[in-house]
């Protein structure tokens, strides 16, 4: 096997580590209308697939990724997060989602915990969802960020 000399690989390495920055990938997703997903704690399970329903924890931020930040938008399935209680969101890929989750939980496996970075464009676009003062309030034109962990098939 042939490897380039030393000097030739490092500017790639510094490339690679520049693209892999979080603020770098936000940044992206939100300018190119790409799903990200940014891995939290990697699954053991099979491949999330659109044949089968799935359980799920989630809550739903609002990114900016100029500003570097996220708001809650108020929906989430995690006490921790402002749920009432624990109760998981039951969803099958495809089936009455934005495009962008499905193309995001698509790229996952059972068991794994990840941040989908999902741009307006493949989310509720120039649409508001929810109302402001209400339980939960996405402005229209949002990117979105979900804190999702696929539990398993239902």
């Amino acid at each position: 096997m042939m490897f380039l000399p030393s000097i030739t690989r490092k500017p790639c390495v510094v490339l690679t580590a520049l693209l892999l920055r979080s603020t770098s990938v936000r940044a992206f997703s939100a300018r190119s209308n790409v799903v990200v997903v940014d891995v939290i704690s990697p699954g053991n399970g099979p491949a999330v697939t659109k044949a089968n329903r799935y359980s799920s924890m989630v809550t739903l931020y609002i990114e900016d990724a100029v500003a570097e930040t996220k708001t809650p938008s108020g929906w989430s399935t995690r006490k921790e997060d402002g749920a009432a209680m624990d109760e998981p969101f039951a969803f099958q890929p495809g089936k009455n989602l934005i495009e962008g989750w499905s193309e995001g939980v698509l790229r996952m496996k059972e068991g794994e915990r990840a941040w989908l970075h999902v741009p307006a464009a493949k989310g509720y676009g120039a649409s508001p969802m929810g109302e402001k003062g209400g339980a939960f309030y996405i402005p229209a034109n949002s990117d979105l960020l979900f804190d999702i962990e696929i539990l398993g098939k239902e």
